[in-house]
């Protein structure tokens, strides 16, 4: 058969050209999936976890090096899922996202807040705690502490820690309070108990934590928060694998009674 002059197979550039796409598209080597953390731990035998270890209940550096509480416990059972051994990483809540995202680590926890400003970096497991923030103050001063505005005055001193939702808190909070940064989470209660500080606004849980654990000190108004949060574990961003597992292993734990036991383990 002879072609018409105008057929388009007389053109030799435009068969050479789709030859090129169609062979093209027929050799290219398929795109190698991202390897997940959920293959990269089970593989090493090790999950490293970063947390700051100054954080009763979830998360406490003892004195021997070793780290106890509420996620120190729900970590050595999710490890466990995975045949691997957890392995702790110290960091503090001002490096606790730059440590996260350089890979320093698998997953964050110990007390973590959901946030907006995290999501934006990290993903964050299912929550597994209602814990909104509450003041915790000198037990004879409690009633004067009721609230946002009562706590927000010139007189009032407001101490909080540094790189986490507490010190968004108070600095979006209390403008007329005299602010106060304290480093160390761990002795941040002894301020007030030593009248050098009146009022700390954390996390209900640990608020009642201390309140037990520092006699003189009164968590205020713990099952009213001042502001509603939730608690989670902080994991890496688009590693949806690694989130589904971390998400069905919790809900899995809730619903066979560990976590319950956990939690009560700490909280009772």
């Amino acid at each position: 058969m002879r072609l018409p002059t105008s057929s388009p197979l007389r053109s030799l550039p435009w068969i050479t050209a789709a030859a090129l796409v169609l062979g093209g598209c027929a050799t290219a080597p398929p795109q190698a999936a991202p390897v997940s953390r959920l293959d990269a731990v089970q593989k090493a035998g090790v999950l490293r976890i970063c947390t700051p270890g100054d954080y009763k209940p979830f998360s406490f550096q003892k004195p021997d090096a070793g780290y106890e509480g509420i996620d120190v416990d729900l970590m050595t059972g999710f490890a466990a899922s995975l045949n691997a051994r957890p392995e702790w990483v110290k960091t503090s809540w001002a490096n606790l996202m730059p440590d996260l995202t350089a890979a320093k680590c698998d997953m964050a926890v110990g007390g973590i807040s959901v946030t907006t400003d995290r999501q934006k970096l990290a993903f964050f497991s299912s929550a597994y705690m209602v814990n909104g923030k509450t003041p915790i103050a000198r037990c004879a001063d409690a009633a004067k502490y009721q609230t946002v505005a009562q706590i927000d005055k010139p007189s009032v001193r407001v101490i909080f820690n540094p790189g986490g939702s507490n010190e968004r808190f108070a600095r979006a909070n209390f403008k007329q309070a005299k602010l106060t940064l304290h480093g160390e989470n761990v002795t941040i209660f002894d301020e007030i108990l030593a009248n050098r500080a009146d009022v700390f606004v954390t996390e209900s849980a640990e608020a009642i934590t201390q309140q037990k654990l520092k006699p003189g000190l009164c968590a205020i108004n713990p099952d009213k928060p001042l502001q509603y949060g939730e608690m989670a574990w902080l994991l890496p961003r688009d590693d949806v694998a690694f989130k589904s597992y971390v998400d069905q292993w919790l809900h899995l734990s809730q619903a066979g009674g560990e976590f319950q036991r956990v939690m009560d383990r700490w909280l009772k």
